[in-house]
């Protein structure tokens, strides 16, 4: 669980990090064409410089997916599971009356 919660802190900071970016050049007292190259370079460096950090934070996200998806897909197995073997009892409990008034 604590690897989650760095995870969610390194992207909160991450994007905190990014809004600043956009929010400060977009305010900034200059030409659109301008910002928007400032703009520009600052995403393409934010990118080069946090790319193992953004890719890890990837593949940490995609892992955790990944292991919720197989918890899930195993706890509806086992509910499966349950049903199928209730069934199972109640047909035989239903086959066992029924044999008791056949005698």
């Amino acid at each position: 669980m604590s690897k989650n919660k760095s995870l969610m802190f390194g992207m909160g900071l991450l994007a905190g990090v990014v809004g600043g970016i956009i929010t400060g050049v977009l305010y900034a007292p200059k030409s659109g064409e301008e910002s928007r190259k400032e703009l520009k370079e600052a995403a393409c460096e934010l990118y080069e410089k946090h790319c193992p950090a953004i890719n890890e934070a990837k593949k940490q996200a995609l892992e955790s997916v990944d292991l919720m998806k197989y918890k899930l897909e195993r706890q509806l197995r086992k509910f499966n599971n349950m049903i199928k073997s209730k069934k199972l009892l109640k047909a035989k409990e239903l086959e066992e009356m029924d044999d008791d008034y056949n005698y």
